[in-house]
């Protein structure tokens, strides 16, 4: 498993992230507040973590929903996945949007999201008059069916 050096500012309180796991994949991002925040149905809300990084060019950062406050609370990331790019040094934001019926009460220091390093390419365009055909073709959005 690959690791990589990433420079961290923490502005915050809160612990840097970390992965819960051997194996996670995301480490768990923490909100950075100075009250609570009351989250009402169907609102959303940009919300800090005191965290700024530099990534090393080729890498980016993708912020995800933490599934157990999707499920549970219907929490989720709004712009999900939101990509921090390797140029970037501002702080690190979460825009959450609460689908449930019921209001959430996000605090000081709970988890609210997590967030993925990883590596990524970048594309040359390269025109051409056709594309080389393929076994799904123009098929999309439940073109495989369902069983």
């Amino acid at each position: 498993m690959e690791h990589i050096k990433v420079n961290v500012v923490n502005k915050s309180a809160n612990a840097l992230p970390e992965y819960q796991t051997a194996l996670s994949a995301g480490m768990d991002l923490r909100a950075m507040l100075d009250e609570d925040i009351e989250l009402a149905p169907l609102q959303r809300q940009l919300v800090g973590t005191g965290l700024y990084i530099e990534l090393p060019g080729g890498y980016e950062a993708q912020i995800r929903p933490r599934s157990g406050l999707a499920y549970k609370h219907g929490l989720t990331v709004l712009n999900t996945p939101g990509t921090i790019d390797a140029d970037y040094r501002g702080e690190i934001k979460i825009l959450l949007v609460n689908l449930s019926s019921q209001p959430y009460t996000i605090k000081n220091g709970e988890r609210i999201a997590q967030m993925i390093v990883s590596q990524h390419a970048r594309a040359e365009w390269q025109a051409v008059e056709q594309l080389a055909g393929s076994a799904r073709a123009g098929g999309g959005f439940g073109s495989t069916g369902t069983k």
